[in-house]
């Protein structure tokens, strides 16, 4: 049997699950000035991705990417959500 396929999904919904709090807690405790941050991760994955020949460690990395990249959007998402009052604001910003 071959279990790269059901390895990369649910490494998949690991990682996507893992960057839910990570964009919550980025939000709350940096404002979305961090949203570099995610770029650079997302870029230095994507590349990475291109550079591994090994189907699923480049999926995986991919994958990485991917959700850094998306998060950039929920990011600023978030600060809305926050606005709106579904997430508690942080008062005091260094």
């Amino acid at each position: 049997m071959y279990f790269t396929g059901l390895i990369i999904g649910v490494a998949t919904f690991l990682i996507i699950g893992l960057f839910h709090p990570i964009v919550i807690k980025s939000e709350y405790y940096f404002g979305v000035k961090c949203w570099w941050v995610f770029a650079l991760m997302g870029l230095a994955a994507v590349v990475g991705s291109l550079m591994i020949a090994d189907v699923l460690w480049s999926t995986l990395l991919a994958v990485w990417g991917a959700s850094s990249f998306w998060s950039i959007g929920e990011l600023f998402e978030q600060r809305e959500r926050v606005r709106r009052g579904w997430f508690p604001k942080r008062e005091k910003r260094d």
